[in-house]
């Protein structure tokens, strides 16, 4: 039989985005709500747990889970509730095991029990950085710091997402434009994948920076305004950034299905480091000869 508080339940709060984001601010609360999300999402018969037939509970119990670790009950409820502070890294190492955690969402758990208060990061673009987009003739570039604001880019990097050389065209922060702005779905075909992309990396940089007011105001500001956001952020994934293949419509050259890289800029004392998002096409192909015409004559 299910204990009442080991179902899944929302706050009025949480629905219409009125009151405190989980997984922001205060690193216990952080805590237990992405053990939470991440135990919800366990199937018990792939642990070797009989789910039954009458289970109202999504995932794994409270107990199921602390048998899987090898920990006490009492102790992970406190953790959960945010009332056990700083596990140790073999407590850890067992629950990110009972929870099939990959290496992204390990980084993440220690990041959370760290109880950190790294104040917010100063962000600067250097003139050699901007020289190296500038430099990049025919790849679309831009770069991001941990809040998704795209802080530097290349004239074909504007051109590609939207026009971010005028800021009366489009949000220059990823995620307010995913969420808020309804021409993302246009420029993005594959927008729920995107749109993860962007929450997943919101809650890792809030794991990072929890001291960080603006970072904290914009995951707020974005649960209040987007049931999207809301839905995506109550999952707890997490995301760094990598490499892959994305797909953009663009006005002039059409739908571009483009290779992706990111540069990781290392950050000196007292900043952040940035990510640089470069896109690249095959040579010969249909997407190469679109990019060449965009950066010959990027609008219609």
């Amino acid at each position: 039989m299910e204990r009442a508080d080991d179902r899944i339940t929302t706050s009025g709060s949480d629905r219409d985005g009125s009151g405190p984001v989980d997984g922001t601010g205060d690193d216990r609360r952080a805590l237990g709500s992405f053990l939470r999300a991440r135990r919800g999402r366990v199937a018990p018969e792939h642990v070797g747990i009989d789910g039954g037939r009458r289970r109202r509970v999504r995932g794994l119990r409270r107990e199921e889970l602390s048998q899987l670790a090898g920990i006490s009950v009492d102790y992970y409820v406190r953790l959960e509730q945010g009332r056990a502070t700083q596990p140790s890294p073999e407590v850890l190492d067992a629950l990110a095991t009972a929870l099939g955690l990959d290496a992204a969402e390990r980084q993440h758990l220690a990041n959370l029990a760290g109880n950190r208060r790294c104040p917010a990061p100063t962000i600067r673009v250097s003139p050699l950085l901007q020289r190296m987009l500038d430099g990049m003739d025919g790849f679309p570039a831009f770069a991001t710091n941990h809040r998704l604001d795209v802080v530097a880019w290349n004239g074909l990097g504007s051109e590609l997402l939207g026009g971010l050389a005028g800021p009366a065209r489009r949000d220059r922060n990823q995620a307010r434009f995913l969420f808020l702005d309804p021409a993302s779905r246009a420029v993005h075909p594959e927008w729920e994948a995107r749109a993860a992309e962007a929450a997943g990396m919101l809650r890792v940089s809030a794991a990072c920076y929890p001291g960080d007011a603006e970072l904290t105001g914009l995951v707020t500001e974005l649960s209040a305004r987007s049931a999207d956001f809301r839905r995506i952020w109550a999952s707890g994934e997490v995301v760094t950034c990598a490499a892959g293949r994305k797909r953009l419509q663009h006005p002039v050259t059409g739908l571009l299905t483009l290779d992706y890289e990111t540069l990781h800029v290392p950050a000196a004392p007292g900043e952040t480091g940035l990510v640089v998002h470069v896109f690249s096409a095959e040579e010969g192909s249909r997407e190469a000869a679109a990019l060449a015409r965009l950066a010959a004559d990027p609008r219609p």
